[in-house]
């Protein structure tokens, strides 16, 4: 009894290291590709062939569909790709998931890479104490792709001490064999097992390890059916980081999960007819000699076959994604738009998310101070009312977005950055934190309006009207500019520089006339106060937003300095 407790144990203990190197080499590679990824998606993604060639090559490098389609999830989520451009790569994505099971088929159960692993742990130990990141993710890499044939090997130990083979047989023994039924459970079974794992190679090198075991009732007909299942299980992962994503974003994992349920309905129409041609291919063409590569070709076949099929109804699929999940513009308004908590890859990518949520909390400000020029220009009581609350709604918001983009920067801070990265999330830090005085600083004049009209009996004068509007005008100048050096630093923003000292020497001059027109009895104290409040406010405006583009533009300078 103890030894089988012993068994199972190392059974779950050499899967769990399968998948840890899994996750570390993948991790590795995408710690080091950084913001490179990012350049070359943006390269090879303008069309959808581009696309598919992308989601291969990357999938193919980081050994895992559901990182390559995270990932792309959340360059949709973040702005930085389309829903038409991420179909294209997630097809790739699950063709580049293949390369995984030829790899093992190939050299997986018959070459000890157990025992090449030891020496390479030696290799990587150094360059994971490293102090520069990219030696540092090169060790990670080793380390993983060390774990993971380790984890393989152990795997097919446990199994054979367990007679693993022997209790499949005997489960299958009960199960008809040439039911067409029996294959859709085989389906569902490996649908199930890797939305529990949350790994398609994990299950897809147990399927390999069982089928290269021989058992009774487990021929390549049933691993078939069991890897087709894996194709629909893996898409779990991306569904899940999704939730807490924009709509495009959940698209995007809808898609993937609408290609893949596609082509094993497909696949079951034609199963067996297909199943005897892939065999043919491999004992006629491919020699025959490793039953594993029927199962690896099969594999191949079905995600390539699946993409020639749908590669031409891209735009179908994403009109059906857009019918199936409409965007709520209501929900879509009053919500980050591309930052979630549950889509954290690397720090770059999460920076650029965070980086493009920042531009969304300034377009929110702008819009925000809008309600202030439709606060002068009504008279009616109910419309200033009414937009007065939306001044207070968007108060309220402004505070949230500080607070929800601050966590999930220190949330990225808590990896492993660079001293560039460091520095630019503590800048970003400090933009959100002057947007938010932005978001403050508008809800003032909102109230120093609502106070003019409760409590002043006298009534603004043109001319005081035309100056408020004119400053208004200033500064709405200078939140479009601070939006243009957002999306696009630069080391020198004059035009900011100069829409500062305007706004600075237009209150100065303001209020040394309130002074004068007042000792002249044009209109009275209190009229004077509300009038000097609100320019006042809009200097004070300003000054924040000219502390955002100071910071945006730091940031650049030491972008510059870094790539020096």
């Amino acid at each position: 009894m103890m030894e089988l407790i012993i068994n199972i144990f190392s059974l779950i203990g050499s899967l769990a290291l399968f998948l840890y190197g899994m996750k570390t080499m993948s991790e590795g590679l995408e710690k080091f590709a950084g913001d490179r990824l990012r350049s070359i998606l943006a390269a090879m993604t303008k069309n959808r062939v581009m696309g598919v060639l992308t989601g291969v090559l990357i999938t193919a490098l980081i050994q895992s569909s559901s990182a390559t389609t995270v990932m792309v999830v959340s360059f949709v989520n973040a702005g930085l790709m389309t829903l038409g451009q991420s179909i294209g790569v997630i097809m790739g994505a699950n063709i580049g998931t293949t390369v995984t099971a030829w790899i093992i088929s190939a050299v997986g159960f018959k070459v000890n890479i157990a025992a090449f692993a030891i020496p390479l742990l030696a290799i990587g130990m150094p360059l994971i104490f490293s102090g520069k990141g990219n030696r540092k993710s090169i060790g990670e890499f080793i380390f993983g792709f060390s774990f993971l044939f380790m984890g393989l090997s152990f795997l097919q130990e446990a199994a054979t001490a367990m007679n693993i083979g022997d209790m499949v047989a005997g489960m299958l023994a009960h199960v008809p064999q040439d039911s067409f039924f029996t294959i859709i459970l085989f389906v569902i079974v490996g649908a199930l097992v890797t939305m529990i794992v949350q790994a398609s190679a994990a299950t897809m090198a147990i399927t390999l390890m069982l089928f290269g075991m021989h058992i009774p009732g487990f021929g390549f007909e049933q691993a078939a059916a069991l890897a087709m299942g894996q194709n629909i299980g893996t898409t779990i992962t991306a569904f899940m980081a999704s939730l807490t994503a924009n709509t495009q974003a959940r698209r995007a994992a809808l898609a993937h999960m609408f290609f893949n349920v596609f082509g094993v309905v497909v696949f079951l129409i034609v199963f067996y007819p297909a199943c005897d041609a892939v065999s043919w291919v491999v004992e006629n063409l491919m020699g025959g000699g490793n039953d594993l590569f029927k199962l690896s070709a099969f594999h191949t076949a079905f995600n390539i076959i699946n993409t020639l099929l749908l590669i031409g109804f891209v735009k179908q699929i994403e009109m059906l994604v857009c019918r199936v999940l409409p965007m709520k513009e209501q929900d879509e308004d009053y919500r980050l738009k591309f930052i979630s908590g549950g889509l954290l890859s690397t720090a770059e990518l999460s920076i650029m998310e965070a980086q493009k949520e920042i531009q969304n909390f300034a377009e929110r400000c702008h819009r925000m101070f809008g309600f202030v020029t439709d606060l002068m220009q009504t008279e009616d009581e109910v419309v200033f009312n009414k937009t007065f609350s939306r001044i207070e709604k968007y108060e309220n918001i402004t505070d949230s977005m500080e607070m929800e983009i601050a966590a999930y920067l220190n949330k990225v801070s808590e990896g492993r950055l660079s001293d560039a990265s460091k520095a630019q999330i503590q800048k970003m830090l400090r933009q959100i934190s002057e947007l938010e005085s932005i978001g403050d600083s508008v809800y003032n004049l909102g109230r120093t309006l609502n106070r003019y009209r409760q409590n002043c009996h006298d009534t603004f004068t043109d001319t005081q009207l035309q100056h408020m509007h004119t400053m208004l005008g200033l500064v709405d100048g200078a939140l479009v500019e601070m939006q243009k050096r957002i999306a696009a630093p630069v080391s020198r923003p004059t035009t900011s520089y100069n829409i500062e000292n305007e706004i600075n020497n237009y209150r100065t001059q303001l209020k040394n006339q309130n002074l004068h027109d007042v000792n002249s009895g044009l209109y009275g104290y209190q009229l004077g106060v509300f009038y000097v409040d609100f320019i006042s406010e809009c200097e004070k405006l300003g000054d924040y937003v000219i502390n955002v583009v100071q910071a945006g533009k730091s940031l650049n300078t030491d972008s510059l300095l870094s790539a020096t």
